[in-house]
């Protein structure tokens, strides 16, 4: 008895034919989102900018605006506040003082003065547990030297990456295929970067490290495609490339899709159950995960065709069994 098949064994879509279209839509959300990042910029966190984080829960619910107001009459700078899940749970971001001695005495010092602000308002306040004042859930402090370079670190992390990936898949197919995914995985990268860009959510480390685990997931869908074309070429000799293209991506689209749906489904019951703390993290992976397949389809398979790959190229590198000649 068959199992549960959502794609059928037999498809023939034509996604080579659709090459153009695809590039012209990939084209124009990379431009996109490098405008984005160039006009709106990304909402860096206190991971990359310096500053202090403060996460409280408030023992009745808060007037955000006048909140705000009152915070920003202390003469500590741009201070913005944000609810974090519950109405009543609210995330309080001070920028990074200006301090002499580059000791923090300055940062610690607005940190206390933002307490006293609370504990005059919400003190005489009492909870839904009996608790009076407001409950510090944690305070993260971040200097602006650890910032500048975090920042520098998680932009090599992403280049290293890249490079390494590109040395895999050269070393493991030929040089076309290597540079046909490097640039699948940098349109990934950037579609991601953009669409934080677009949503000002907070790009923080754990952001990098979403990105990161798109980069690998996208070169995996990517690499089971790649490993059908390599096989195809070998196999059938007389089949136009275009067509071949067409019949290995079709070949391997149940598997494609069918692990990136499950993928999401896991990230979307994590998204939900999480907590505030996941969701950007889990946001930049769904998205990057949707991405990452339309990539490997309709991007990376596809730029081989500008590639000039001949099936003399190919011989038995990586196959540990004989070429099979075989008409289509």
């Amino acid at each position: 008895m068959k199992g549960l098949q959502l794609i059928p064994d037999d498809t023939h879509l034509d996604f080579i034919g659709k090459r153009y279209l695809a590039f012209a839509f990939s084209a124009i959300l990379m431009l996109a989102s490098i405008g984005l990042v160039a006009t709106k910029g990304l909402n860096f966190g206190i991971d990359f900018t310096g500053g202090t984080v403060i996460e409280i829960k408030t023992p009745s619910t808060p007037d955000i605006g006048a909140l705000r107001t009152e915070l920003n009459g202390l003469g500590l700078g741009a201070i913005s506040i944000q609810e974090f899940g519950a109405e009543d749970d609210l995330l309080i971001r001070l920028p990074q003082q200006q301090s002499v001695h580059d000791d923090g005495e300055e940062q610690k010092a607005a940190i206390e003065t933002v307490r006293v602000a609370l504990d005059a308002r919400y003190g005489d306040f009492e909870n839904d547990e009996g608790e009076a004042g407001v409950d510090y859930r944690r305070v993260e402090f971040v200097g602006p030297q650890v910032g500048a370079e975090l920042k520098k670190q998680g932009a090599m992390a992403v280049l290293f990456s890249l490079f390494g990936i590109l040395a895999y898949v050269w070393f493991r197919f030929e040089w076309q295929f290597g540079v046909a995914s490097i640039v699948a995985l940098a349109h990934d990268a950037v579609l991601t970067v953009g669409l934080f860009a677009l949503t000002q959510m907070e790009f923080n480390l754990s952001t990098v490290a979403a990105v990161l685990m798109i980069a690998g997931y996208s070169i995996n869908d990517t690499v089971v495609v790649f490993d059908r074309i390599r096989e195809n070429l070998r196999k059938y000799k007389k089949m136009p490339i275009g067509e071949l293209f067409n019949l290995s991506i079709n070949n391997t689209l149940s598997r494609t899709l069918m692990t990136s749906a499950t993928t999401v489904l896991a990230l979307v019951a994590l998204y939900v159950f999480g907590g505030e703390v996941l969701r950007g993290f889990i946001y930049a992976l769904m998205f990057g995960i949707v991405i990452g397949t339309y990539s490997s389809i309709f991007v990376a398979a596809p730029l081989l065709m500008f590639m000039n790959i001949k099936r003399s190229d190919i011989g038995d590198i990586g196959s540990g069994g004989d070429v099979v000649e075989e008409d289509s």
